[in-house]
């Protein structure tokens, strides 16, 4: 039976650094702001919206929002975006997408100033995954999953690193960190000829496919420590992950649940970068 790696451990651990750092600032006049910009009324978009301000909340960091509709002009949304960008007291931003399609997304991405950046929006906050600058902050769910890796000692240096996805939001952020972490990574997409074969090589696989279960045991091996970023509903009504939990978790020492994963630790990791956002312009 593998280990499980909970989130809610991992959380834990995170939680107590970020109040220590709020206290920090707060007793120097400082009390860390995230401003979330949600733009309609995505159902998903709120439920994420109700964790952050919740998560804010316990850990002592001032939550703002602005609330648009979803027929928000171009214009309202940069303006928007340019305000929150000159506002001192706010040091992080949290912008809702995918935006409406008649909204250029990718302007308005690359408008917020990628120091309040903290979740991988901007270019810039990307180029500072990629390059090891501290630009900006890397994407919350990549981050999680090093948190949980460094959380239970599971040490990457050396081991061959296998990712399931090549998207900007997890896959190749997600081997970037690896690679920072020394790792061997290779990257897996859906043009990858007999990717369980290459999957089972790896000593470390993160998985990011975006479909349900279709990760199994053909994909797995002892030894391996196995982390699930996928968040999908089955034919059951239930969550569930990309990786076919009951078939692979007998097969490998360690393996995040979902739920109970990845996705329990991401809200914290964005209020932290909120915290160092603030630490970072108060010199620390």
């Amino acid at each position: 039976m593998a280990k499980q790696l909970l989130g809610k451990e991992v959380t834990a651990a995170l939680n107590e650094r970020i109040k220590a750092d709020v206290a920090k600032l707060q007793g120097k006049g400082i009390n860390p702001t995230l401003c979330i910009i949600r733009v309609g009324e995505n159902g998903s978009d709120i439920s994420y919206e109700k964790g952050a301000t919740k998560r804010c909340e316990t850990l002592g960091v001032a939550c703002e929002k602005i609330l648009l509709p979803a027929d928000v002009s171009q214009d309202e949304l940069l303006a928007t975006i340019d305000k929150v960008n000159k506002d001192d007291h706010i040091h992080g931003v949290l912008l809702f997408r995918p935006l409406p399609k008649h909204l250029n997304q990718s302007v308005i991405e690359n408008a917020l100033d990628p120091a309040k950046d903290v979740d991988c929006m901007t270019d810039g906050s990307m180029s500072g995954v990629f390059t090891g600058k501290k630009v900006g902050f890397p994407p919350c769910t990549p981050q999680a999953c090093m948190e949980i890796l460094d959380h239970y000692g599971i040490d990457c240096t050396g081991k061959k690193a296998v990712v399931i996805g090549r998207s900007l939001v997890v896959g190749k952020p997600a081997a970037m960190m690896l690679v920072k972490k020394n790792a061997t990574v290779t990257i897996c997409h859906t043009k990858t000829v007999d990717m369980p074969a290459v999957a089972k090589e790896a000593d470390i696989l993160i998985v990011a496919a975006g479909r349900a279960g279709v990760v199994g045991a053909d994909y797995a091996r002892a030894g391996q420590t196995v982390i699930d970023v996928g968040i999908n509903v089955n034919a059951e009504g239930k969550l569930c992950g990309d990786v076919d939990f009951p078939a692979v978790e007998p097969v490998v020492d360690a393996i995040t649940p979902v739920p109970g994963g990845v996705g329990s630790v991401t809200t914290s990791v964005l209020v932290g970068h909120v915290v160092e956002a603030a630490m970072r312009k108060a010199g620390e």
